[in-house]
């Protein structure tokens, strides 16, 4: 599991939630989560914020 779905499902959200909170598509979550993708730079702070960790962190396995 990687650590945007670790943080997500530590914060008891849905994708869809997450999703949602970040102006982004659902299915941009799920990329990020199956590792297919990776956030865009400017989305990384935002994201942070949201979990409450530092940028490094989101990357951690």
């Amino acid at each position: 599991m990687n650590a945007i779905k670790r943080y997500r499902l530590a914060l008891g959200i849905t994708q869809a939630q997450l999703a949602q909170r970040m102006k982004i598509g659902q299915s941009a979550v799920a990329m990020w989560e199956s590792g297919e993708n990776t956030p865009r730079t400017d989305k990384l702070p935002e994201l942070a914020k949201i979990f409450n960790c530092d940028i490094s962190d989101l990357f951690k396995k």
